[in-house]
């Protein structure tokens, strides 16, 4: 099976390319400059040659505080981009996954967010990535729309990277600790991703299709991740960090955050069988990875 995913060098195609050899998956990245999300021809012109079985979109406009300022950049790639992808994908008769975010929800909720309840993304990011999610649906009946968060890897840029990297020169680190999410590993999400391609490149059944939730098990605040880094960190390495808690008002940012960003997995358990590991496993898959063997 061949299976064409955006971008070239984000978190989610990285791990997929990885964990693709381990699937008997050929995961061909298509990315700037030949595939820009920007430009309809060029996505047109480079997946029909690949001729992929299934598209991943999972390249996006990302940067969250500078979207405030860039609203049309980050819905022509977020947006106009993956309805583009989904129509290329109705015309080659294929599936596609779309990879979304919590972003979509404002935050307000008191439960966990299921995938029927009520969007209204709080910032231009949230808001381009739920246009997105609108044009893959309307592009294609054939989709699947894969709302996920607080993404992390031992690739790229990320919440875990950020937190070992300060650590390097500092004792203690100021943290949120009343935004509510999961941390959810890339890894994990490759391989649920890869997973839900293969059946439905092979099943035509409509209810799987459609939009889930896809996140790690449990549940954290930012301050929670971090302290379990630092738990990390310090058997890797003897170094100890201290984690103060602050408040969202205390660390202001142009992009308003979701103050809760849990998101209910259980139809994409129930549908698919698929339930990713607890986000504390998985973060101690991605440290021994970027910090090695144990002290000593």
């Amino acid at each position: 099976m061949r299976i064409a995913v955006t971008g070239r060098q984000g978190q989610v195609v990285t791990a997929m390319i990885e964990r693709g050899k381990q699937a008997d998956v050929e995961i061909v990245a298509v990315g700037r400059p030949e595939l820009d999300l920007a430009d309809p021809t060029s996505i047109r012109r480079v997946l029909s040659a690949v001729k992929p079985d299934a598209i991943v979109s999972a390249a996006a406009y990302t940067a969250v505080d500078k979207a405030e300022s860039e609203p049309e950049l980050a819905f022509a790639i977020n947006a106009k981009g993956p309805g583009v992808l989904a129509e290329v994908a109705a015309e080659l008769n294929i599936p596609i996954v779309h990879l979304s975010t919590d972003y979509v929800f404002p935050g307000d909720k008191n439960g966990i967010y299921r995938e029927n309840d009520a969007t209204g993304p709080v910032s231009v990011y949230g808001q381009s990535k739920l246009a997105g999610e609108e044009a893959v649906a309307a592009g294609t009946p054939n989709h699947v729309i894969l709302r996920t968060a607080w993404v992390y890897s031992p690739f790229g840029a990320n919440f875990v990277k950020t937190m070992l990297r300060l650590a390097e020169t500092r004792d203690a680190l100021n943290v949120v600790a009343d935004q509510h999410g999961t941390p959810t590993s890339a890894l994990d999400i490759a391989d649920a991703v890869i997973a839900i391609a293969k059946r439905l490149a092979t099943n035509s059944d409509p209810k799987l299709r459609g939009t889930f939730h896809l996140t790690g098990s449990g549940e954290a605040t930012w301050a929670d991740f971090a302290e379990e880094i630092f738990v990390g960190l310090k058997e890797k390495s003897g170094k100890q960090i201290s984690v103060k808690r602050i408040t969202t008002q205390e660390y202001p940012t142009p992009a308003k955050r979701p103050a809760n960003s849990r998101l209910s997995n259980d139809k994409l358990a129930n549908t698919y069988g698929i339930i990713l590991p607890d986000w504390k496993q998985s973060t101690t898959v991605v440290l021994d990875r970027l910090l090695g063997g144990t002290k000593g």
